[in-house]
């Protein structure tokens, strides 16, 4: 077997221990939401749907997913739409202080989860809307602004510098050529930041525990009842978050790769 087969083969066994390490777990919690048994052990009692049903029929699950997909939804509006106007403006201008400028629009990933939870929950309470569903929505958009705008500003690496030049001196002003190049340029991109933000906003515990209030989101709700006892309906919906996650977040990655590996140009 030669050095290059030994290394591809090296190479594959420790991308399946990563994955395995990252998955198994989450695996495991799905298994155990069909287990009829309470506590989570081997050998599995009998299969069952009991969890779900009971997850179902809970007002409080449900409300708590009504405001996780509103708090998500409005998110991924709203830091989309930031996080195109902060990448457009890195892309089109240059000006004094723009590395500032940048530095500071991708500093909120860099900043410990608590120590943002604690200075929204201070400035929230200070004016006045902590507790409030869009402090929920605020807060989450100063944390996903910064990943729809790296996916868009990705996407805005691709294109002709010419283009929008081109635009101009055929007489379109610079909101039409933003409107008809850009933005088209643009829309795989734009589509795969508002999947990206809306799972980053639905999965986020920390800021959203410190600024919730009574609007319990689903990872709050997950950790008040684990805190009280050990409840299978945790695994149920565990798998249901987990569920909801991966498939915007596939779904964000096949949109943005499929457009690009197709060479999608604008019109």
């Amino acid at each position: 077997m030669t050095a290059d087969r030994i290394s591809q083969w090296a190479l594959r066994g420790y991308i399946l221990l990563v994955f395995g390490f990252i998955f198994l777990p989450i695996a495991a919690s799905v298994v155990f939401s069909f287990n009829s048994q309470r506590f989570p052990t081997v050998p599995l009692g009998e299969f069952t749907t009991h969890w779900y049903q009971t997850i179902l029929s809970d007002p409080d699950v449900w409300e708590a997913a009504r405001t996780s997909l509103m708090v998500s939804l409005s998110t991924a509006v709203i830091a989309t739409f930031i996080g195109f106007c902060t990448a457009y403006t890195d892309y089109r201008y240059r000006f004094r202080g723009k590395s500032g400028f940048l530095a500071l629009a991708l500093l909120p990933p860099t900043i410990p989860l608590i120590i943002m939870a604690l200075a929204m929950l201070a400035w929230f309470g200070r004016i006045g809307i902590s507790g409030q569903i869009y402090a929920i929505v605020a807060a989450h958009t100063v944390l996903t602004i910064p990943f729809a705008m790296a996916i868009i500003r990705l996407r805005l690496n691709e294109i002709d510098p010419q283009l929008e030049a081109a635009a101009w001196n055929l007489g379109a002003s610079e909101w039409r050529a933003l409107r008809e190049v850009i933005l088209p340029f643009c829309r795989p991109a734009i589509v795969s930041a508002l999947c990206l933000t809306a799972a980053v906003s639905f999965d986020e515990f920390a800021v959203a525990w410190f600024v919730s209030g009574l609007n319990k989101t689903i990872p709050v709700l997950i950790l008040e009842i684990v805190t009280g006892n050990i409840d299978p309906q945790v695994n149920a919906i565990g798998s249901f978050v987990f569920l909801t996650s991966m498939t915007l977040v596939v779904l964000a990655q096949v949109i943005f790769k499929a457009h690009r590996l197709r060479g999608g140009k604008p019109r």
